[in-house]
């Protein structure tokens, strides 16, 4: 049987046109070899896989060979390194040593230190006089992952190229052109479910495709693919999309308990969903449809999907995804946080606008022809005003028992009780409000809320009485919470006396903070009690605590001495001849 060789090495770049996905930088190595403008140290930053150490290993063959029909082989002048193993004060040293001896053929002698991040402090510090002032023979290309772990003073002699990540589209488009050129069946959306896994590395992805290609026997197709890397599928993500939009609360708790059962993990499923809103916002509108990273088919999906559903819900929906993510770590039960989200997000309506906040679309007419009349927008309500919309509106159906459709308009308070007060309708308003209506209610009572303050106001008085008065009504306060049978406050209304004052003021002086906290609990009752009995609303409740001074207990010795002197200071210099201590 013949050995196996992986596809990131079967497929490793030879050329700076195989690299995948670095276009910008493969173009300014290209062009500083043309112009002989390549600096003595390079620094290649970027994540694993995409292409650091190729380009790295082409740039140090091609110093050397700049003409492409030279059948030279300089090898020889390349030397690479692990930084992990070699990271030490020594292996610097001995590098420092090498680098004086210059190449036997060609011009320069290339090292690469790879994963350069690993080097300690110490050989970093050996290593910088090279580095600043390398022979001329010399090129040194670093190799990182965590380029904010290397020296800053190293960083300032490099030249530094940042390696991105490589797209989900071009990692897809690599692995058709790799399964086509090894005759191998498969589906679009599986190939792109393994790139969307490598997390923008080519050789992660590579090797998520020999296992999958293992794993399927040369059939690539995404079930398969979605089962063996415990994702979900686009398919599985729409079907849920379908349900959230049709409010199905029930069906879609049950489609998430058989996700659970299948091992998919809650904060995975939180993620894809919310990429699944993300995609379905950006294939609602043209401009932002080149952004999502999809197949045709899909994408094709995704427009459809979109057809009937407003962007503000799609909105609202993704900023409730987001919420749920940021606090999925301080959760203890994790499967009920996920299931209230899908809950709210079905709770949504994404087909429909929320009702103008003026506008009602239609009422019914009490004319033989039963006709639908409309309502005047916001912008009417606000440039006309509301009394001269209602002069027209009640004008033209005086005799309208429907009437009750204009207080579902919800307005603000004042305007609120504007229109009610308005004479051009008083008479057209019945009792007759639909029950149903939470907004009619709400004006309702909100109407005679403010009629009964307006009642309030103009029976305020203000009665004589005396003090005995107040004692009077308190004992008649007292004797109803006796047939409640609140002994507590009862013992304090009787414990505390009671004064008044020239200002009408009804004071209470306790003996303790406890006692004034419980007379404060019942101090509205008891002063509603006092204004309805005495016929005045003028009187006032106040609760003041008694400051006792206690009388000082003398513990230590000090004190005593203290006490004494106050009483006889003589003390003071019979103590100070004697030189005694307290």
């Amino acid at each position: 049987m013949d050995q196996f060789i992986v596809s990131a090495l079967k497929n490793r770049p030879k050329s700076f046109e195989d690299v995948i996905g670095q276009d910008s930088i493969t173009h300014t190595l290209k062009n500083s070899l043309k112009t002989n403008q390549l600096p003595q140290a390079l620094l290649f930053s970027g994540p694993r896989g995409v292409g650091k150490t190729s380009c790295a290993r082409i740039l140090a063959k091609k110093i050397n060979n700049l003409e492409p029909k030279s059948s030279e082989d300089f090898s020889f002048n390349i030397f690479e390194l692990d930084a992990a193993s070699n990271n030490s004060v020594e292996d610097i040293r001995k590098i420092n040593e090498q680098v004086r001896i210059p190449p036997q053929i060609g011009k320069y002698k290339v090292y690469i230190i790879d994963e350069a991040h690993m080097l300690s402090n110490s050989a970093f510090n050996a290593f910088l006089k090279t580095l600043e002032e390398p022979p001329k023979h010399i090129i040194f290309i670093l190799a990182t992952t965590e380029k904010n772990k290397i020296l800053p003073t190293i960083l300032s002699r490099c030249q530094i190229y940042d390696f991105k990540r490589i797209s989900v589209i071009e990692i897809q488009s690599y692995l058709k052109k790799i399964a086509s050129e090894s005759k191998y069946k498969f589906e679009e959306n599986a190939l792109f479910l393994i790139a969307q896994k490598a997390d923008g590395s080519l050789r992660d992805a590579l090797s998520i495709y020999d296992r999958m290609v293992s794993f399927t026997k040369g059939d690539l197709n995404e079930k398969s693919v979605a089962d063996n890397l415990n994702l979900l599928d686009n398919e599985t993500y729409c079907r849920l999309g379908k349900i959230i939009f049709n409010n199905s609360i029930p069906e879609l708790i049950k489609s998430y308990d058989l996700l659970i059962k299948r091992g998919i993990e809650n904060i995975q499923f939180i993620k894809g969903l919310g990429d699944f809103f993300r995609n379905l916002i950006l294939a609602k509108d043209p401009k932002t449809l080149e952004l999502l990273e999809v197949g045709k088919e899909l994408k094709s999906e995704y427009i459809q999907i979109t057809e009937k559903l407003l962007q503000t819900k799609l909105l609202e929906a993704i900023e409730l995804i987001n919420r749920s993510e940021i606090n999925f770590k301080n959760v203890k039960n994790k499967r009920v946080h996920v299931e209230l989200i899908l809950m709210q997000l079905a709770s949504i309506d994404f087909d429909r606008e929320k009702k103008n906040s003026f506008a009602v679309e239609t009422y019914k007419s009490s004319s033989p022809n039963n006709e639908i009349k409309k309502l005047p927008p916001e912008t009417d309500l606000k440039k006309n005003g509301s009394s001269n919309f209602l002069k027209n509106f009640v004008g033209k159906e005086k005799n309208d028992n429907s009437i009750k459709t204009l207080m579902e308009i919800e307005l603000p308070e004042n305007e609120k009780e504007k229109i009610y007060s308005n004479n051009l309708i008083k008479d057209q308003i019945h009792t007759k409000v639909s029950s149903y209506s939470l907004s009619s209610v709400e004006l309702k009572r909100t109407v005679t809320h403010s009629n009964k303050k307006k009642q309030n106001k103009k029976a305020l008085s203000e009665a004589r009485f005396e003090f005995k008065d107040i004692e009077k009504t308190l004992r008649e306060y007292i004797e109803q919470l006796k047939k409640e049978g609140r002994q507590n406050i009862i013992s304090i209304l009787n414990m505390n006396p009671v004064k008044l004052d020239d200002n009408n003021n009804v004071i209470f002086t306790v003996a303790n903070e406890m006692n004034r906290v419980e007379i404060n609990i019942e101090k509205e009752k008891i002063l509603q009690f006092l204004q309805k009995k005495l016929d005045n609303f003028k009187i006032k409740i106040k609760v003041n605590v008694d400051e006792v001074t206690k009388d000082e207990v003398i513990f230590s010795p000090k004190e005593k001495y203290q006490h004494l002197l106050k009483i006889n200071p003589s003390l003071e210099i019979l103590r100070k001849t004697f030189d005694l201590e307290y």
